[in-house]
């Protein structure tokens, strides 16, 4: 294995708390990359050699950003939702249907090719891992090929059949969620490491929640839970009775639901860019925090709710609509993504994790936040290797 020694390191976020304060920030620093992996980092000055070294000037050096929760197997577009949005219509999750019209008349190369623009998008944007979800299919094969697709770019898959009833089965839900858990969920896990639901008035109560999550479940899928978006409901606490990883949104939560998350040790995926987009309130990332609830910033890049792949752009969402710090939206974005996808080997830059970082074109992650919408990201490295 070749190591590559980075140096001239202004600011290096490893998100050891070893390193002291809440990201384990070390300044003037250097990090070694042995193939796929960090074999060390400190101080520039104590820096081992190596088979080859970049001097990076003084920029920063974050963890690449674990963007855990996306909807990129898609066709078609709904810019003119957005307008009507921008002139007063509410949103109600009822495109969706729109989507899954476009997306089971699109080709496989159709659907593979956005999913590869999207992918390239987010890895330029500092990304380094994304989940992907279904979703937009809701017929068995469509489903299963949505997965297929997502599984060639990440192994975050995502089971979603579970996001609204199908047209064809609008007065037949009960069947809908029999498919669903049944011959659907059989071709479906096949690519698949999660299963999803959207509990919300219109898509999937809570009794039908639990059948979809347990099903998925003993077909050794973990679960994670769309929860509380649109209104208050019952979405968190079903995510904390069965076990999720994950309740996402949580736009809309109570006392009890704050509670619950911080108890069961359930992560609340905050996605501050469909707040953006549908005009809706912020979740209160303060009040989530404060109650000791692990936070996760990500995109939920789809068509219509928010359709942006970027992360920076949630980090100065965060900062500046849901009361976090630039350190705490950080974090979210990276070690917090990586907890929400349980996941040990992603998140931080220590010693034997995965070497996926970003580099900013910046002296210190607060510019992040400080200058949003800059494309600050000069180079992203996957598992060790620069992209061009």
């Amino acid at each position: 294995m070749s190591s590559l020694l980075l140096t001239g390191i202004g600011s290096l976020v490893t998100n050891d708390p070893s390193h002291g304060g809440p990201l384990g920030e070390l300044r003037d620093a250097a990090l070694v990359i042995e193939g796929s992996v960090v074999s060390w980092v400190g101080s520039r000055r104590d820096a081992p050699a190596a088979d080859s070294s970049l001097d990076l000037g003084g920029r920063a050096v974050i963890p690449g950003f674990v963007d855990s929760h996306a909807h990129l197997v898609f066709a078609g577009d709904r810019a003119e939702e957005f307008a009507a949005r921008m002139t007063g219509q509410p949103y109600s999750a009822g495109g969706i249907r729109t989507t899954v019209a476009a997306t089971r008349a699109a080709a496989d190369e159709q659907l593979t090719a956005n999913v590869a623009r999207l992918v390239t998008e987010m890895r330029r944007q500092g990304t380094t891992t994304v989940e992907i979800k279904s979703g937009y299919g809701l017929t068995v094969a469509d489903e299963a090929r949505a997965l297929a697709i997502a599984s060639d770019f990440t192994d975050e898959t995502t089971y979603l059949g579970a996001h609204v009833v199908p047209a064809e089965y609008a007065d037949d839900p009960a069947g809908y969620v029999s498919l669903v858990t049944g011959p659907m969920l059989e071709q479906a896990a096949r690519n698949a490491k999660w299963v999803d639901v959207f509990v919300e008035r219109g898509a999937f109560d809570a009794d039908q929640a639990r059948a979809i999550l347990r099903a998925g479940q003993a077909k050794g899928l973990q679960a994670r839970v769309h929860a509380n978006q649109l209104g208050e409901g019952p979405g968190v606490q079903v995510a904390c009775e069965v076990g999720a990883a994950a309740a996402d949104h949580c736009t809309f939560v109570s006392d009890a639901d704050v509670d619950a998350l911080a108890s069961a040790g359930v992560v609340a995926g905050l996605l501050p860019a469909v707040e953006f987009s549908t005009r809706s309130p912020y979740p209160d990332a303060r009040r989530l925090l404060d109650a000791g609830v692990t936070v996760a910033l990500a995109t939920d890049c789809n068509p219509g709710s928010g359709y942006s792949s970027s992360m920076p752009f949630c980090i100065a969402l965060a900062v500046r609509e849901m009361h976090m710090t630039p350190a705490e939206a950080l974090w979210s974005a990276t070690a917090g993504g990586a907890t929400s996808l349980r996941r040990t080997d992603i998140g931080h830059l220590t010693p034997g994790a995965r070497a996926d970082l970003a580099v900013l074109d910046a002296p210190s992650h607060l510019h992040l936040a400080y200058r949003p919408a800059v494309p600050l990201i000069t180079q992203t490295f996957i598992a060790g290797r620069p992209l061009s």
